[in-house]
C-alpha cells in the first residue's frame, strides 16, 4: 500500500515555516508545534468511522454522525511525540494514549526500547502513532512493530517532517500503515539529522541540547 499524505493545507505549511526558523524560540515553538498538531488530526481522523445518534436539536430529534473517541489511541513516541500530543487531545479530547519509550542509539542509530504501556483492549481501537521526525525510520519501524503485537483495530502514522530515507525504511517494514506528514524533506545528514529539516525537536521543544 505504502501510502503517504502530503498535508499541504497552508495553515499547516505558515506554521511549519515558522518553526524551522533556527531563532524560534522554545516557548514560540512548543505552541506552534501544539496549534500544527490541532490542524494534521483533522487530516489524520478524516476517515475515522462514525456512528449515528439519536440527538435533540432545539427543534427536532434527528440521527447525527459521532465518532467514539475512546476507541482511539494516541500513541506517543517518546519523548518529542509528547509534544504532538496535547493538539491532538483537544481535537479528539475522549481518546486513550499509549506510551512508547525509544532513544537512538547515537553510534548505529539504532532504536533502543525502555518503556511501553497502551491502554487495555487495543483489538477494538484505532491507534494513531505520533513522532514529529520520521528520519531514519528506526525508531518508527521499531514502536509500530512493537503496537501491532497489540493487535489495534488500525494504525496510522502521523509526523511532521519526514525524510524520503526514513519513508523506505518505514514502508519496508509497514506497507500497510499509512503515514501523514506536513514535509517531505530532501534527505539525512551524516548524523541522521533531517536536512534542511528543524533541527532536533525534542531539543527544541524542552531547551535541552
Amino acid at each position: 500500500m505504502q501510502e503517504v499524505h502530503h498535508i499541504t493545507h497552508p495553515l499547516v505549511q505558515h506554521k511549519l515555516t515558522l518553526m524551522r526558523q533556527k531563532d524560534r524560540s522554545t516557548s514560540s515553538f512548543r505552541r506552534l508545534l501544539r496549534e500544527i498538531s490541532q490542524l494534521m488530526a483533522y487530516e489524520a481522523t478524516r476517515d475515522m468511522p462514525t456512528q449515528l445518534i439519536d440527538i435533540e436539536t432545539p427543534l427536532s430529534p434527528m440521527k447525527s454522525p459521532v465518532i467514539d473517541g475512546k476507541k482511539t489511541v494516541f500513541v506517543v513516541i517518546m519523548r518529542a511525540g509528547s509534544g504532538f500530543l496535547d493538539g491532538m487531545l483537544e481535537v479528539v479530547p475522549g481518546a486513550r494514549v499509549g506510551h512508547v519509550g525509544l532513544y537512538r542509539d547515537p553510534k548505529s542509530l539504532v532504536a533502543v526500547e525502555y518503556y511501553f504501556k497502551m491502554p487495555a483492549d487495543m483489538h477494538e481501537r484505532d491507534a494513531i502513532v505520533l513522532d514529529p521526525m520520521l528520519a531514519t525510520g528506526n525508531s518508527a519501524a521499531a514502536a509500530v512493530e512493537r503496537l501491532k503485537e497489540t493487535n489495534p483495530r488500525s494504525i496510522r502514522f502521523v509526523c511532521l517532517l519526514a525524510a524520503p530515507e526514513g519513508l523506505k525504511k518505514f514502508h519496508a517494514a509497514h506497507p500497510d500503515v499509512p503515514v501523514y506528514t506536513a514535509a517531505i524533506d530532501s534527505h539525512l545528514n551524516d548524523h541522521g539529522y533531517i536536512v534542511p529539516g528543524l533541527g532536533d525537536a525534542g531539543d527544541r521543544m524542552f531547551g535541552t541540547k
